[in-house]
């Protein structure tokens, strides 16, 4: 990747932070907490003069509405199930591969978490855009991405597809994916900033002239870099506002201890982690992690991502996923027992030229059989719901 991927860690006082050379680090927070109110509405603060009030409005009753409805259609019944699965004393850093801006299902399964990182191929964006984007570009990107959003909660899992979709457009569509997350579990953001990994895995935030000077030298270029041929279709956003920190906490509670979310950018397959440690080095500086992952594309069976794999597997000490998590062939060698929730009878796509789908058939099949409730990321051939969790044998 570009030697300015930006990117992910733990909390504030567990990282180094450094100036870049060109201005001292920039904290976003004015931008961010707009963007929470006009885009996420997160709160129902007064709008500057210029912004279009009613459609605002219009878009907050949706997104107030939609909310309501994800909640009580699967946030709740989602979250006190899975709260019945945790172990006590789960590490409360978390990490989500292939998860977007999915914080809202992040938060779902691990509300107590003070370390979110999600990594997907999608870039955050601009945060700045919301006091420079037109009217008529604002009241269009906020009907796109309003219906990603819509999408992604009816669902219980994202595209690709709308992912990058949402996050081609003007407006911060990955941005608005994780504020919309604090907006529904009833947290706001303090403070946003962009940065990059170093080769250590330690952070260095940017300040607002090298994301000036980046993104200017993108626009100019007008190039696509080359991309790595590869058998999945997607590839990662170049941008210079490719991976962001939020930190965030319950609304309303000025004294309540800051908590981090971070998104990096990062296509995860072997070839480039080979080409760019940066994103494994970091990862392995947070030790034992709690782990979610859900509508995978089932990366995680092919033999191009096994180094991600093979992080994952050093460093569980609990996963939840759907069927697009660990082949039981991998896991079960590493030290660890799966446990199964609804049913699988097969994915409903994937290439699978090694028949890694009958592994999870038959873990379904031979596994005592136990209801899920609810949809969580893909459903099965049949349109079963399904669920797994991964965990180290000796786990009661």
């Amino acid at each position: 990747m570009r030697s300015y991927l930006a990117f992910t860690a733990v909390v504030l006082t567990a990282v180094t932070a450094f100036a870049d050379g060109k201005g001292a680090p920039r904290d976003f927070a004015p931008e961010v907490k707009t963007l929470f109110r006009v885009g996420a509405c997160g709160n129902d603060e007064s709008l500057a003069d210029k912004l279009p009030k009613k459609v605002i409005t219009a878009h907050c009753r949706e997104m107030q509405d939609l909310y309501a409805s994800y909640k009580k259609a699967w946030a709740d019944k989602a979250g006190a199930f899975i709260k019945e699965l945790k172990p006590a004393n789960l590490p409360k850093t978390v990490v989500y591969p292939f998860g977007g801006g999915d914080l809202t299902s992040a938060l779902v399964v691990f509300p107590e978490a003070t370390e979110i990182t999600t990594i997907s191929l999608e870039a955050a964006g601009d945060v700045r855009t919301i006091h420079t984007i037109s009217t008529k570009q604002l009241v269009e990107d906020l009907d796109t991405i309003g219906g990603d959003i819509r999408r992604l909660y009816r669902s219980a899992h994202s595209t690709t597809k709308s992912l990058q979709a949402a996050s081609h457009s003007e407006l911060p569509g990955s941005l608005m994916f994780a504020l919309a997350g604090l907006a529904v579990h009833g947290f706001e953001p303090v403070s946003l900033r962009y940065f990059d990994v170093e080769p250590d895995g330690k952070l260095s935030y940017l300040s607002n002239e090298t994301l000036d000077s980046r993104a200017a030298e993108l626009a100019a270029s007008k190039k696509d870099k080359v991309k790595k041929k590869s058998k999945h279709f997607w590839f990662e956003q170049d941008s210079a506002f490719a991976n962001v920190e939020i930190q965030y906490r319950p609304r309303g509670d000025a004294a309540a201890p800051l908590r981090t979310y971070r998104h990096i950018v990062m296509n995860l397959d072997d070839a480039h982690l080979t080409e760019d440690g940066r994103v494994l080095a970091h990862l392995r500086l947070k030790g034992k992690v709690s782990v979610m992952t859900k509508a995978a594309s089932f990366l995680l069976w092919y033999d191009d991502f096994t180094q991600i794999r093979d992080y994952l597997l050093k460093n569980i000490a609990w996963m939840i996923s759907d069927a697009s998590g660990i082949p039981p062939s991998y896991a079960g060698p590493a030290g660890f027992e799966q446990i199964t929730y609804g049913e699988f009878t097969g994915p409903y796509f994937i290439i699978d030229e090694k028949n890694t789908r009958s592994q999870f058939v038959k873990l379904w099949r031979t596994n005592p059989k136990k209801p899920l409730p609810f949809r969580f990321g893909y459903p099965d051939a049949e349109k079963h719901n399904h669920l797994m969790i991964t965990r180290p044998k000796s786990a009661p």
